[in-house]
């Protein structure tokens, strides 16, 4: 799996989560206050198994507390389709948002998501977009490749100091240029395939034609990269683009980055203790549909 990006250039990996969206094992944050979780949405959108905002929702967070893309979001416009963005064309925005909202779907894609948001409600696209553009146009200003820190404003009165981006030595904006044109390939090709596959417009087609397409043979290698940069999207700090008004972190009961508040001593002295997500519904249906696999 490619690694995420986070402040200061450190690393981590998302191998423990399969293209499906199955939990290969996971460490969850020891994070306090929790927020209340959202409860699944009610009987009548039930399917076998839980939904897939319930395998999300058990995806650790701290393995995703840093990606890439910028704070800023593309407008939409009135047609209610994707802008243009840094890197997408419109058609290819709307491509991607409609892919993306079938792997992490919200209630407009899903009657059985009802108050939980998906990919659509979190600007993964816009997330996406920014971070394939991150190296289009070096201005003088830091490209949005590192958040820069140690903290940001959320918990804490003063500047959001997570918006300052790290400035890049010119190897390592070789190597990311390198990196982020292997994806614009891979997204190009991908769009493209995609509107094959759905006879012209991927974006317009049903929601079950679309979900035919994406587990086919042929999707397959774009839409592990789809997955990977949608679950990005999602549980990044907001700084990088998505995650848009804290939805992802809101969603799994997350309080996302607590500094410079912290932790008091006895939250760091039971932190490999009580598992810091509430024990909701949401949590049992995940702990049930893996037991069973």
């Amino acid at each position: 799996m490619y690694p995420l990006r986070e402040s200061g250039g450190s690393r981590h990996d998302l191998s423990h989560i399969s293209t499906s969206g199955h939990l290969l094992g996971a460490v969850v944050p020891a994070s306090e206050p929790v927020m209340p979780v959202g409860e699944p949405a009610a009987p009548g959108g039930s399917r076998p198994g839980p939904a897939r905002r319930t395998v999300i929702t058990a995806i650790p967070v701290a393995a995703v507390l840093g990606a890439a893309g910028c704070t800023a979001s593309a407008a939409r416009p009135a047609s209610g389709q994707p802008a243009a963005g840094r890197f997408f064309t419109s058609h290819e925005a709307a491509v991607v948002e409609a892919a993306t909202a079938r792997i992490a779907p919200g209630p407009a894609d899903d009657p059985a998501e009802a108050g939980h948001p998906g990919a659509r409600e979190a600007g993964v696209t816009d997330y996406i977009d920014m971070m394939l553009g991150a190296l289009g146009a070096l201005t003088g200003s830091a490209p949005v490749i590192f958040a820069g820190g140690p903290w940001s404003n959320r918990h804490a009165s003063g500047p959001d100091h997570m918006a300052n981006f790290i400035p890049l030595d010119p190897v390592t904006i070789i190597a990311w240029r390198k990196r982020l044109e292997g994806w614009q390939q891979q997204y190009r090709a991908g769009v493209a395939a995609l509107d094959r596959q759905a006879g012209g417009d991927f974006s317009t087609a049903g929601h079950a034609e679309q979900d035919k397409i994406l587990a086919s043979q042929d999707a397959n290698t774009f839409r592990s990269l789809l997955f990977e940069h949608t679950i990005e999207g999602l549980y990044a700090v907001p700084e990088y683009g998505g995650n848009r008004g804290l939805a992802g972190w809101r969603d799994i009961g997350f309080p996302g980055d607590i500094q410079p508040v912290g932790y008091p001593p006895e939250a760091v002295e039971r932190s490999d203790g009580r598992d810091p997500v509430d024990a909701t519904s949401v949590v049992a249906d995940v702990l049930k549909f893996l037991g069973a696999l």
